[in-house]
């Protein structure tokens, strides 16, 4: 046996260790459905006219589809990815998409058939995104006709301008006109037979005994191939299974006692496992609904809430100072707090705000429960651990929920969800005592299978058999014995904006290619709006004469807005380790003018 193969088995043992749950193996499914077809189709059966998806688009267009309509539609998507694309189980597929229902249909199309879906993040850059497609080994590319002109040059660019995905045998167009040298995703689902006919129907031997092709998707198979940030830089792909999808659903609905008469809303974009896992498999796993929104509006929040009569919004901390700050700028102008002819007898039906995957600071958790008087559960997951994997309970009082949010100098993220154990760890992986500091560590069904093709961040993720989070924390313990999580940092130098995480190395990179640039960092500093934004500490050669002007058009015109520095703070000296390696957070108080800033494009 090969030191090699030695290493590999040894991760993979210290994975599947990181996949128990109090000992629980798990081969040992905490939820009792086949796949996520037949939890569907149990759906349709049983509750066939109640509501599972509403789509609201911009322009004010409403689309209803029940249980039944639904699962007729994501069967004919499933026949047209089989019949016309040649997609089987174990494929992988992506999609250039934003929020839509046709989005949906395609993401469970994909798990009807066993395929796996790897949604893009359409604000990315074309070379990074170019990157993922090569990566995932996707064949096929559904592209909204938005994104079309793009999606081809990123497809078919040249390699030498970090382009070209060789590996997309078809891109198809998914909305908008035809175009006479691509499918058309609209052209391609007919009015075919409801029931998918492909791999994963059963077949009638002759001795009438019924056979079921073990071609049938299980829980094992991948659902998701979602991208996450390394402090290298390179992304890395994050391996969810179906299984993972539906046991954190499972935990979320739980800790939150969401149940089918209830309805949440989704104002998160669709590629990151937030949206996906939270508003669209959580309602679907207890027969519930969701209201999926184009994108996110302040204006318009509160009264969509009230029209489609919703219980439970998904936020990041960003959408809470906006919705505060619409509520201050309606105040001043002497409208209601939830704007005008809206009052909050409106909102008895409306439960809280599920709020994560972003920094919320006290003030901002304080202002706005003291504004709104609607309760923030707080929480934390990744992408690795499928998306939540503790919440602030909803089972206590009121004063004690203000304090782990207030008196802690952090917001507490809350208690492990009942699918997964949380542990803070030292460095040598050994238990940190309740308030010392250390590394958020989770085990549980519902950590991811691996890191795809990526066997070196899989040794160093696992090696204590947890999987680590890269995050710094601690805990406290309530008077019943329940353990409290805090998260106060990062362990790994990722720049936090509104939930998306970049790493700082891709944005030096860009700075580096400026003439006369010896040093630049990319900082992350604190931000009322984004929870952090981008700063530049550069040092220049000397007789270099660049302006902040100059620092920012060159970032703007090589990354998108979001990743590109807001600030830059010009200096001489360098903070170090013994080792030569760069402390960026040491910079951060440089930046502690702009916290209050809203930096637009």
């Amino acid at each position: 046996m090969t030191d090699a193969l030695t290493a590999a088995d040894h991760t993979r043992a210290l994975i599947t260790q990181a996949r128990h749950v109090n000992g629980l193996s798990p081969s040992l499914h905490l939820t009792p459905h086949v796949n996520i077809r037949q939890l569907l189709s149990q759906h349709a059966k049983t509750s066939s006219s109640a509501p599972y998806l509403i789509f609201l688009d911009r322009d004010g267009t409403r689309e209803k589809l029940s249980y039944a309509e639904f699962n007729a539609r994501v069967h004919q998507v499933a026949n047209m990815l089989h019949d016309d694309l040649g997609v089987r189980r174990g494929d992988r597929v992506a999609t250039i998409a934003h929020n839509h229902s046709d989005t949906v249909l395609i993401y469970f199309a994909c798990w009807v058939i066993g395929a796996c879906v790897a949604p893009q993040n359409v604000t990315e850059d074309d070379r990074r995104i170019a990157f993922i497609l090569r990566n995932s080994e996707a064949k096929v590319v559904l592209v909204r006709s938005e994104y079309m002109e793009r999606a081809v040059r990123i497809v078919r660019g040249a390699e030498s301008e970090g382009l070209g995905a060789p590996n997309i045998q078809t891109i198809v167009q998914v909305g908008g006109e035809p175009v006479e040298d691509y499918p058309h995703f609209q052209t391609l689902v007919k009015n075919l037979p409801y029931t998918y006919l492909g791999d994963g129907a059963p077949v009638k031997s002759n001795d009438d005994a019924v056979y079921v092709n073990p071609r049938v998707p299980t829980l094992e198979d991948e659902a998701l191939l979602v991208y996450t940030s390394g402090t290298t830089g390179a992304p890395k792909g994050v391996v969810l299974t179906q299984y993972n999808l539906l046991v954190d659903a499972h935990g979320i609905a739980s800790a939150q006692c969401i149940t089918g008469n209830q309805r949440m809303m989704c104002v998160l974009p669709i590629h990151h496992v937030n949206g996906i896992v939270v508003t669209l498999v959580t309602p679907l796993l207890v027969g519930g609904s969701v209201v999926l929104n184009r994108a996110f509006s302040a204006s318009m929040f509160w009264r969509t809430v009230i029209a489609e009569h919703v219980n439970i919004v998904s936020v990041v901390p960003t959408l809470l100072q906006f919705l505060l700050e619409q509520a201050r700028e309606q105040q001043a102008s002497g409208l209601p707090l939830f704007g005008e002819g809206i009052h909050r007898r409106g909102l008895t039906h409306f439960r809280y705000f599920i709020c994560g995957a972003g920094t919320l600071s006290v003030a901002l958790a304080r202002d706005f429960e003291d504004t709104f008087g609607i309760p923030i559960l707080h929480g934390y997951g990744l992408s690795e651990t499928t998306c939540y994997s503790c919440f602030l309970p909803i089972d206590i009082p009121w004063n004690e929920h203000q304090a782990w949010l207030q008196d802690y100098g952090y917001p507490s993220i809350g208690v492990p969800i009942s699918v997964n154990e949380m542990g803070i760890f030292d460095e040598a992986g050994q238990p940190v005592d309740e308030g010392g500091r250390g590394e958020i560590c989770v085990r549980g069904h519902n950590v991811m299978r691996e890191y795809f093709k990526r066997p070196d961040a899989n040794a160093e993720t696992f090696k204590f058999g947890w999987f680590r989070t890269g995050d710094e924390g601690f805990f406290k313990r309530d008077r019943l014995g329940r353990t409290y999580f805090f998260i106060t940092g990062r362990l790994k130098e990722l720049i936090n904006r509104g939930g998306v995480k970049f790493s700082p190395f891709e944005i030096e990179e860009v700075m580096l290619e400026i003439p006369g640039v010896r040093v630049a960092l990319a900082v992350a500093f604190t931000n009322d709006y984004y929870g952090e934004e981008v700063g530049a500490y550069v040092v220049l050669n000397e007789g270099v004469a660049l302006t902040e002007a100059d620092i920012l058009h060159h970032c703007r015109s090589r990354l998108t807005f979001e990743k590109s520095p807001k600030v830059v703070v010009f200096g001489t000296d360098v903070p170090v380790t013994t080792t030569g390696k760069y402390q960026r957070l040491k910079l951060q108080d440089l930046f502690a003018d702009y916290r209050t800033t809203q930096f637009k494009k």
